[in-house]
C-alpha cells in the first residue's frame, strides 16, 4: 500500500530547479520553500538548489536572504517535469541588511553595530540612472552632491552637507588614493564597473584617517574578486554620442582569485546648445585599467594587492578650437593630459594578533593649457599603516595604529620654484610634505544597548606641529528596530592651493595669497535616530540626522575685491554648516520600491562680524528613487535630484542673479531582463532639460582683450566661467547592455 501511495504522489509532482543570484554573483545559503508546503532547501556555494516533490500546479517559490528583500515568484509546475528557473535575481534592501562596514571604525562590523553612523549605497541604485563614473553618480546619496567648478574644462569636486570638495576625503579601499592635485580630475577616472559598494561618513574623521577628512568620507570599496562575476559586460550610448564601456572578467580558482577590469569611455560630438560659442560638454576619451588580486590564506587571515592605471585627454572651449591653438592665444581652450597610477595592498601578519599592514602608492601627471596660461604638474603619494586589533575584558574593542603620508607636490608655478634677487627664476623646488600620525581608539560594549567608542590621533606637520584630533560616539539601541546615535569628531586639513580653487587657473585671475596659511579646524557634533519597520511583504525604513560643524581658520577665495584676482586669506571669523536630514526607505507591495531623502542646511561664513552664504551650497535639497516590477522582467526606474537657491561667485555689478533658482534634475529608466543573464536598459536623462543660464560672462572675448572698454563695457566684466551650478546637457536619450556570467 505505502509503495502505490508513493507512486501516485510522486505522479502528481514535478521538480523545481534553479540559481539565485544577485548583482554582484551567486548568492550562497539563501533559503528556498514551497509557499504552504515544507518543500524547502538552502543554495549551495554557487546559489543552486533543487527541489523535488512539488505539487503540479500554480506555486509560489519564496527566496530569502540576508541583505536582501524577500522574493515571492510564481511558477508553474508540471507532473513529472523538472521546471528551470534560471536564474533567479534577487536585490539588495536596506531595511533587511546587515551590511559589513569598515569607514567609521577601520574594522568590519555590521552597519547597526557601528557606533558610528554610516550610510552605504551599492551599486544597484547607481544602476538605476546608469553613469560611466562615480562623481556623476554618488549625487544620487541624501546630502552628497557632484559640483561642477568650471563651464570650460568641466572641472568637479565633491560636496557633502554644503562644504567643498577639499573637505571630503575620497578612499579607494580604506586608502586615501584620491586627494589635493587628483581630486579635481582623478574623479571622473573611478568606473562604476570596479566597486562594490560605497560607504559615506558625513562629518569629520581626521581622529583615524588624519588631513582632509574635515566634512566628511567616501570610501570605494572594490569588488572582491571571488565574489565578482566570471564576466561582465556593461556599455552605453548616448544620443549626444557619449560612449561608455565596462569590461570585466575572473580569472584564477583556489587561492588565488583574480579580476580584471577596463573602462573606456569617449565623446568626441563639441555642442553648444546655448548659444554662447563655448562647447557644453569636454571632449573626453578616457582608458581606465584595473586589476585586483586576492589570496585565501588560512583562518581568513586578509591579502590582497590591486593596481588602476588611468590615461584620460580633454579639452573644451571655442567651438572652433583645435590641439594647434593649444596655448596661442588666437582661439580659447582647455586642454587636460592626464595620466595617473595607483597601488593598493593589504596583508594580514601571519602571528596571534591581529595586525595588517596596508600600503598605497599614486602618482599622478597633469599636462594642460588653460588660454595661454600653461599648469604642468605632478603630485606622488605614498601611504603606509600598522593597525593592531584586540579585544580584551571581553566587552572592549581596541584599535591602535601608525601611519605615515608622504606627498611629493610640483608644478610650473612660483608656489614650487625659487628665484633670484632681480626676479629671474633660479631653481625648481618641489614640495615634501610628510605626515606621521598616531591613532589609538577603543570601542566599549557596555550591555547590550549601550556601545561607546572613544578614540585620540596625533599627526605632527612640519609647519603646524602636532594636531590633535579626539572623537566619541556613542550608540543606543533601545530594541531592534531603534538605533539612537551621538557623536563628536574632529578634524584638520593641511592646505593644497590647486584643490582650493580651481578658479584659480581658469579665466583672467591671478592668484593672490596674503598671509602664511594655517590649517583648517572644525568641530561636528550629530545626533543620529534610525527606526525600522520590517516585513515580508512591506519594509519601511527612516534615518535622520541632526548636524552641526564649526569650522575655524578657514581658507576663503575673494572674488569681489579686484574682479582679476583670487584673494586667498584665513578667515578672520568662523564657518558654520548644520541642519537635518531625513531618509526613506520603503518597499510598497512586491512592485514597489521607493528610497526618498532631504537635507535643509545652513552653511555659512562670519568674517569680521558680516554673515554671508557659502558658495554653491544649496538652502535645501532633495533626492529620491522609485522603482516599479512591471513583471519579471520588466521594471521602471524614476530618479532625481531637486536643489533649492545657492550663492554663486558674481562679479561686481553683475547682471546674473547672486543666487540659482530652484531646479530638478530628473531621469526615467526602462529595463528588460531577457532571463539569460543579459538586461537591456534606456531611458531619458533630464527629463526637465534644465540647464544654467549665461553660465560664462563676456564669452565673446575669453583674453578680455576689449574689457577695458569703459564704453562698450561700462561695467569692467571680464571673461569668467566659474557660474556654474548644474550640468549643461540638457534633455538626452540613453540606451545600454549588461551582461553578466556567474
Amino acid at each position: 500500500m505505502g509503495g502505490l501511495v508513493t507512486t501516485g504522489l510522486w505522479g502528481q509532482a514535478g521538480s523545481v530547479v534553479g540559481r539565485v543570484v544577485g548583482a554582484d554573483g551567486p548568492v550562497p545559503f539563501a533559503s528556498t520553500l514551497i509557499k504552504g508546503t515544507t518543500i524547502g532547501m538552502a543554495t549551495d556555494g554557487e546559489g543552486r538548489f533543487v527541489l523535488q516533490g512539488v505539487p503540479a500546479g500554480r506555486q509560489v517559490l519564496l527566496v530569502s536572504a540576508v541583505g536582501y528583500g524577500p522574493l515571492a515568484l510564481p511558477v508553474s509546475v508540471q507532473a513529472g517535469l523538472e521546471q528551470r528557473l534560471g536564474d533567479v535575481r534577487m536585490e539588495r534592501s536596506a531595511a533587511y541588511l546587515e551590511e559589513v562596514v569598515i569607514t567609521g571604525t577601520l574594522r568590519e562590523v555590521s552597519r547597526s553595530e557601528s557606533p558610528v553612523p554610516i550610510e552605504v549605497v551599492s551599486t544597484k541604485l547607481f544602476r538605476k540612472n546608469p553613469s560611466p563614473v562615480l562623481f556623476d553618480a554618488v549625487s544620487m546619496i541624501n546630502g552628497v552632491r557632484s559640483q561642477l567648478n568650471c563651464s570650460v574644462c568641466n572641472t568637479g569636486d565633491i560636496h557633502i552637507n554644503g562644504m567643498e570638495g577639499p573637505y571630503t576625503m575620497v578612499l579607494i579601499d580604506g586608502m586615501p588614493i584620491v586627494s589635493a592635485l587628483s581630486t579635481v580630475y582623478g574623479l571622473s577616472g573611478i568606473p562604476i564597473s570596479m566597486i562594490d559598494r560605497v560607504e559615506v561618513m558625513k562629518g569629520p574623521g581626521s581622529s583615524l584617517y588624519g588631513s582632509e577628512a574635515m566634512g566628511g568620507i567616501i570610501n570605494v570599496i572594490t569588488k572582491d574578486p571571488a565574489f565578482a562575476p566570471r564576466a561582465s559586460v556593461d556599455v552605453m550610448a548616448t544620443s549626444w554620442q557619449e560612449l561608455n564601456a565596462d569590461l570585466g572578467v575572473r580569472i584564477g580558482k583556489g587561492r588565488v582569485q583574480d579580476l580584471i577590469g577596463m573602462n573606456l569611455f569617449h565623446y568626441g560630438d563639441p555642442r553648444d546648445e546655448n548659444g554662447d560659442g563655448f562647447t557644453d560638454l569636454t571632449l573626453q576619451q578616457r582608458i581606465s585599467l584595473f586589476n585586483k588580486v586576492a589570496f585565501v590564506r588560512p583562518d581568513k587571515k586578509l591579502a590582497s594587492l590591486a593596481g588602476r592605471l588611468v590615461s584620460e585627454e580633454r579639452w573644451g572651449g571655442q567651438m572652433h578650437w583645435t590641439r594647434g591653438d593649444a596655448g596661442s592665444g588666437r582661439i580659447y581652450g582647455e586642454t587636460i593630459n592626464t595620466r595617473r597610477w595607483e597601488v593598493i595592498g593589504q596583508y594580514q601578519l601571519p602571528v596571534r594578533e591581529r595586525i595588517t599592514v596596508q600600503v598605497s602608492a599614486n602618482g599622478h601627471r597633469q599636462r594642460s593649457w588653460y588660454g595661454t596660461t600653461p599648469y604642468d604638474a605632478d603630485q606622488q603619494v605614498l601611504f603606509g599603516q600598522l593597525i593592531w586589533s584586540k579585544r580584551f575584558a571581553v566587552r572592549h574593542e581596541l584599535l591602535a595604529g601608525v601611519a605615515y603620508r608622504l606627498t611629493t607636490y610640483n608644478d610650473n608655478t612660483p608656489a614650487t620654484s625659487t628665484f633670484n634677487a632681480d626676479g629671474t627664476f633660479a631653481a625648481d623646488r618641489p614640495e615634501r610634505r610628510p605626515l606621521p600620525g598616531l591613532f589609538v581608539q577603543d570601542e566599549w560594549s557596555i550591555n547590550e544597548h549601550h556601545k561607546l567608542l572613544v578614540g585620540m590621533r596625533t599627526d605632527r606637520d612640519r609647519d603646524h606641529g602636532a594636531v590633535h584630533s579626539p572623537r566619541l560616539a556613542y550608540k543606543w539601541s533601545p530594541g531592534p528596530r531603534w538605533t539612537v546615535r551621538g557623536s563628536f569628531g574632529t578634524g584638520f586639513r593641511v592646505v593644497n592651493l590647486f584643490a582650493e580653487d580651481h578658479a584659480a587657473l581658469t579665466g583672467a585671475r591671478t592668484v593672490v595669497i596674503t598671509e602664511a596659511l594655517r590649517p583648517e579646524r572644525s568641530l561636528n557634533g550629530a545626533i543620529n535616530i534610525v527606526r525600522k519597520w520590517p516585513g515580508e511583504k512591506r519594509s519601511f525604513g527612516l534615518d535622520g540626522t541632526l548636524f552641526h560643524t564649526h569650522f575655524s581658520d578657514r581658507i576663503l577665495p575673494d572674488y569681489h575685491t579686484d574682479p582679476d584676482l583670487i584673494i586667498y586669506a584665513n578667515l578672520d571669523g568662523h564657518a558654520v554648516s548644520r541642519g537635518a536630514s531625513l531618509t526613506l526607505d520603503a518597499r510598497i507591495a512586491a512592485p514597489w520600491r521607493i528610497s526618498a531623502g532631504a537635507t535643509y542646511m545652513e552653511v555659512f561664513t562670519v568674517n569680521q562680524g558680516r554673515r554671508a552664504d557659502v558658495y554653491f551650497a544649496p538652502r535645501w535639497s532633495g533626492t529620491f528613487t522609485a522603482s516599479y516590477d512591471w513583471s519579471i522582467r520588466w521594471s521602471t526606474d524614476l530618479t532625481g535630484q531637486v536643489y533649492g537657491p545657492m550663492r554663486l561667485p558674481v562679479l561686481p555689478n553683475d547682471y546674473r542673479p547672486g543666487y540659482s533658482p530652484t531646479h530638478a534634475l530628473l531621469n526615467l529608466q526602462l529595463k528588460y531582463k531577457t532571463g539569460n543573464g543579459i538586461e537591456l536598459y534606456g531611458g531619458v536623462k533630464n527629463l526637465l532639460d534644465f540647464v544654467p543660464k549665461d553660465p560664462i560672462i563676456r564669452p565673446f572675448d575669453p583674453f578680455d582683450r576689449t574689457a577695458n572698454d569703459p564704453i562698450n563695457n561700462p561695467n569692467g566684466y571680464t571673461f569668467d566661467p566659474s557660474y556654474i551650478y548644474a550640468p549643461l546637457q540638457g534633455i538626452r536619450g540613453f540606451i545600454g547592455l549588461r551582461w553578466a556570467l556567474s
